[in-house]
């Protein structure tokens, strides 16, 4: 028995056995691949309330104005009068222009150009180090979001970030996992659009902290107002 150990037929089995397990051990250590961003809606833009447009219309003499929408979605324009943008492309704001101001101007061409697009701004609220509101300039996903408002603060539940996005039919709650996106999993590494939220709670811990604050110091945000307010009235001239 002892003999059999060493023939040909036992040390091939047995090399077969150490490059299964080599590969077995192999498969278990490899990195799963990346797993890609979800793809994005990069339709035409649609013009909203407040955006500025720069509106051109040609030919000679050149005419250029720069209007904003108004909360009602019109602007004004010369010649013509009230035109509606909200709702509509630039190219669709500038056809109706061209048409109706070629009463008044031979071969009128017009383009439409978005200046500022303040109607796409998304606002980012909760544990990050600046929360506030910012516009839309080009594709811009939640970790881009997230970075430009200083991150998550060391008391934000990154496992409960979400979107919220509204819909005419409705209000979406997209979750956001920040953990699996670390690792290589962009999968909810969503593409923002036009009136986003992006909530970033805090942990259990950062609520128990803020209800005793709140217990032990309810007025000290007053204070510091009174504070400050006496300051600037007993200051020397």
């Amino acid at each position: 028995m002892g003999l059999g150990a060493h023939t040909p037929a036992f040390r091939g089995a047995s090399r077969a056995l150490i490059v299964l397990a080599l590969a077995l051990v192999a498969s278990a250590c490899a990195t799963p691949p990346p797993k890609p961003e979800p793809s994005a809606d990069l339709g035409h833009y649609t013009v909203g309330a407040p955006d500025q447009l720069v509106v051109t219309i040609l030919p000679d003499p050149i005419v250029t104005e720069t209007v904003i929408v108004r909360p009602d979605g019109r602007i004004t324009i010369q010649l013509i009068g009230e035109v509606e943008a909200s709702g509509r492309t630039p190219d669709q704001i500038a056809a109706e222009i061209e048409e109706r101001i070629g009463r008044y101007k031979r071969g009128a061409r017009v383009t439409v150009a978005v200046g500022h697009a303040e109607s796409s701004a998304v606002t980012v609220l909760g544990e990050v180090r600046n929360p506030g509101r910012f516009a839309l300039t080009k594709l811009t996903r939640v970790t881009e979001a997230l970075g430009f408002v200083g991150g998550p603060t060391n008391f934000a539940k990154t496992s409960g970030i979400v979107v919220v996005r509204s819909h005419p039919s409705g209000t979406e709650i997209r979750p956001v996992d920040f953990s699996a996106i670390r690792q290589g999993d962009l999968t909810t590494n969503v593409a923002l659009q036009g009136g986003d939220i992006i909530w970033v709670p805090p942990t259990l811990l950062a609520r128990i902290g803020y209800v005793i604050q709140q217990i032990l110091f309810p007025f000290q945000p007053l204070i510091g107002v009174a504070q400050s307010t006496a300051g600037t009235v007993v200051a020397p001239p």
